[in-house]
């Protein structure tokens, strides 16, 4: 039986992903910050719920030893935030506060992540990091503006994979970077025009197929890769 660990699991994608992976019959670890108040996420059979705060170094130190010497298969680092609301994170104004926190959570988080379960994942025959970035974290396919402090976590987030990626590859950990889409979550909205089922079933068949051959790539949930 694989095992993954899915960030940020008490709703939305990750709640999907955990959903997803356990009715195929993984073995999942579901993170949140607060098991207490995932109920959703707790009811759902054959997930392991586990408390993790990825904002929190020492949280992720204590996250990975709470592992052992388990193997992990797969890494969805999911959990992530949107950043300060309209206009603070525009031409209008900056939240400096704000803006660290997201980069805290959407970039520095996922890559303290992957190197604490570094040796976790080398023990899988086929370990694989999947970490949910954006669209809006592409350069070249920006032309509307705005969002700067998500996009710039993002695209620091696409970095760092790249990199990880690079330094990884002899451990033949397949690291790669994932867009959902514009998904019907609370971070999306109502008016979004991708289901999270049909988002997360996208994307498990980008990480189902993924190889050393595309490690450090960038996918969105249909397939298609992405510009940096």
């Amino acid at each position: 039986m694989p095992t993954v660990i899915v960030t940020g699991a008490n709703r939305g994608i990750g709640l999907e992903f955990a959903r997803q992976y356990a009715a195929d019959g993984w073995r999942v670890i579901a993170t949140t910050r607060d098991p207490a108040k995932a109920a959703d996420l707790s009811a759902t059979k054959g997930v392991e719920v586990r408390a993790l705060e990825v904002a929190d170094p020492a949280s992720i130190q204590a996250f990975a030893q709470g592992l052992g010497g388990e193997a992990v298969d797969l890494l969805v680092n999911n959990a992530g935030v949107m950043g300060p609301e309209f206009p603070r994170q525009s031409k209008d104004g900056i939240d400096v506060e704000g803006w660290l926190h997201t980069m805290r959570v959407n970039t520095l988080a996922p890559l303290l992540l992957v190197l604490a379960l570094r040796e976790n994942l080398a023990k899988s025959k086929a370990p694989k990091v999947a970490s949910i970035t954006s669209q809006l974290g592409s350069i070249g396919e920006n032309e509307s503006g705005g969002m700067y402090a998500y996009r710039v976590s993002k695209a620091a987030l696409n970095m760092g994979n790249k990199s990880l990626a690079v330094d990884l590859r002899d451990r033949n950990i397949c690291c790669i970077v994932l867009h959902p889409g514009w998904v019907q979550t609370d971070m999306g909205g109502a008016n979004a025009p991708v289901k999270p089922t049909d988002s997360v079933a996208g994307m498990r068949r980008v990480i189902a197929r993924a190889g050393m051959e595309v490690t450090g790539c960038f996918f969105g949930h249909d397939g298609r890769e992405i510009p940096w």
